[in-house]
């Protein structure tokens, strides 16, 4: 079994929470209404806030027009519900944020120089967000280390299925070329790794400061334990990469 790919979480991960839930999602609860208004004849805002209506009307049994809903938005960004119109539409108002210059998020210490040894090894790297995948390029674009962006191969969202899904990690797999056995998913939630374990993936858990270890995968605490000679896939005996000619190294 030789490893090809790894696929990454974002937050808590390789991005504190804080970010998330203190920065980014302040910002768009802020912002939504203004946006909502000032974009009402943008035919991409229309086309996720209607899936954010479809979404309300079956739930409550009403249908609201596009300038009653903020309300019920706003909530669902306080509740971090994972919607694919709401995210999509949280990924357009962070953009203005990011192109004005508001946003530089920090990623953990350990990251940026595993990412890019794992890029000189020729592993493939994915990131696997509920957030959209515009808001992941955006966050990976602005970082105070610099554009990212080019370190990933692919960036997958919701639009994969839920992270709680097995099929999800099944169709990721598919996208990337390679056999779920051949995929390591690194994310600190337990159950996203049960899901991903479930359809064959290598999966480790990745504890940072206030999460919870679990007992059901191998944990870490930086992503520096993963490799090396006394490292996490050291004692697994788990190659890393399949011979170079065989290898897209763009």
């Amino acid at each position: 079994m030789v490893l090809r790919g790894i696929l990454l979480d974002i937050e808590g991960t390789i991005l504190p929470k804080a970010y998330v839930t203190d920065v980014l999602f302040p910002y768009a609860q802020k912002h939504l209404a203004t946006y909502l208004h000032a974009h009402q004849n943008d035919q991409t805002v229309r086309r996720w806030a209607s899936l954010c209506q479809e979404t309300i009307a079956k739930e409550s049994g009403a249908w609201l027009s596009y300038d009653d809903m903020t309300g019920i938005l706003t909530q669902w960004i306080i509740g971090d519900r994972k919607h694919q119109g709401l995210k999509a539409l949280q990924g357009m108002i962070w953009e203005e944020g990011y192109r004005r210059g508001v946003f530089a998020p920090h990623l953990y210490d350990d990251v940026v120089p595993a990412l890019r040894r794992w890029r000189q090894e020729l592993l493939q790297l994915a990131i696997y967000s509920s957030g959209s995948e515009q808001a992941q390029r955006l966050l990976l674009e602005h970082t105070t280390d610099g554009d990212l962006t080019s370190l990933f191969s692919y960036f997958f969202d919701t639009s994969m299925g839920s992270k709680l899904e097995p099929a999800s990690y099944r169709h990721i797999a598919d996208c990337l070329g390679f056999k779920p056995t051949e995929v390591l998913f690194l994310s600190d939630a337990e159950p996203e790794l049960d899901a991903a374990v479930a359809s064959g993936f290598l999966t480790v858990q990745v504890v940072r400061p206030g999460t919870d270890p679990g007992a059901r995968h191998p944990t870490v605490s930086t992503l520096n334990d993963l490799f090396g000679p006394h490292s996490l896939c050291a004692e697994a005996a788990l190659p890393l990469v399949p011979p170079a000619e065989s290898r897209d190294v763009s």
